[in-house]
């Protein structure tokens, strides 16, 4: 059996991804994603593990039996490309670490902790002790957080954000989830997403990048959620209109976000704008490099679940958290 790694966050774990593949299996690994050297190894690999499939790489790979996914996405993959009898899988671990980014950019943003940073490096003492201009920030306790998508993401920032007694609120695709279930006030599908953003203190967009998802939030839900609200966006860059979020916060429309998936991605290299707009002026964003989930955990346990599918594909057993079925 023969596998083509393409995923760099990988890497790390390289000895205990090897470790857990059925003996004779050979591994192929690439540093960086480089579509003409991975197509040239695709010939006669039986798995392909990585985030992004083109058609040239489909071509190419005739006897794929596998591709996994080395995170939760799959919008990178050209399934139409894909021959018939290959698997399509994924796998998460990510939502511990992303709620983890969740709770500190929603305290950050709405406790004002980010300005006072900046301002705090010029001498400033930015806080109402010595600032009558300045309004006392406000807790978490009592703020209600409006969670776009409830998925591992949402329900597990949720079960975090409600320990410092906030209160939340959704909307879903299906809008069947059971609000009361999840200790939620209400839930909805997304017919009630005007609704959401005008109650609630802090929105967490998490929801799958999709037709109907796409710009899903625009200058009307921006201007609903008002001049107190924070935006944290860690589902995919394009699920909120680029134009328009900077716009609300360039003028205050709303009061900051954090924004960790953007509009633009650099190649290999790392470098490059997230953006055409100049989101890196505003001094009420938080930037992040798609970075929230980014952590040892959540890769080790990635490594798990796709070495354990492996396994399975080799000894005929059934292939978990299948995509798409050969």
């Amino acid at each position: 059996m023969k596998v083509v790694v393409g995923d760099r966050n990988l890497l790390p774990h390289r000895d205990l991804f090897e470790s857990g593949l059925p003996s004779g299996a050979v591994v192929s690994w690439h540093r960086a994603f480089d579509e003409a050297a991975i197509v040239a190894d695709l010939s006669d690999a039986d798995v392909y593990v990585g985030g992004r499939f083109t058609a040239a790489m489909a071509a190419a790979a005739p006897k794929l039996r596998l591709l996994h996914v080395a995170g939760a996405g799959t919008d990178k993959v050209e399934f139409a490309a894909l021959p018939a009898d290959t698997v399509v899988a994924n796998t998460f671990h990510h939502e511990d670490s992303i709620a983890e980014y969740i709770v500190s950019a929603a305290l950050m943003l709405r406790r004002g902790f980010l300005a006072q940073d900046r301002a705090l490096r010029g001498d400033r003492w930015a806080t109402s002790v010595y600032d009558d201009g300045l309004a006392q920030s406000r807790s978490m306790r009592g703020a209600r957080v409006g969670f776009v998508g409830f998925g591992h993401i949402g329900s597990r920032a949720w079960n975090l954000l409600r320990a410092f007694g906030a209160d939340g609120c959704a909307v879903t695709g299906r809008g069947t989830l059971d609000a009361g279930a999840e200790g939620l006030a209400w839930a909805g599908d997304n017919t009630s997403l005007t609704r959401l953003m005008s109650e609630s203190d802090v929105v967490v967009v998490s929801a799958p990048l999709n037709d109907h998802t796409r710009g899903m939030i625009g200058a009307a839900e921006l201007g609903a959620l008002g001049p107190d609200g924070v935006l944290i966006n860690v589902g995919r860059g394009p699920l909120v209109q680029e134009q328009p979020l900077f716009d609300a916060l360039a003028a205050r429309g709303i009061s900051a976000a954090a924004i960790d998936v953007w509009y633009s991605y650099p190649d290999a290299d790392g470098a490059g704008a997230p953006s055409a707009l100049p989101f890196r002026d505003l001094p009420n964003v938080l930037m992040t490099p798609h970075s929230s989930g980014v952590t040892d955990h959540t890769f080790v346990g990635r490594v798990g679940d796709i070495t354990d599918n492996i396994r399975r594909l080799d000894t005929g057993r059934t292939v978990l958290r299948v995509v798409r079925p050969g």
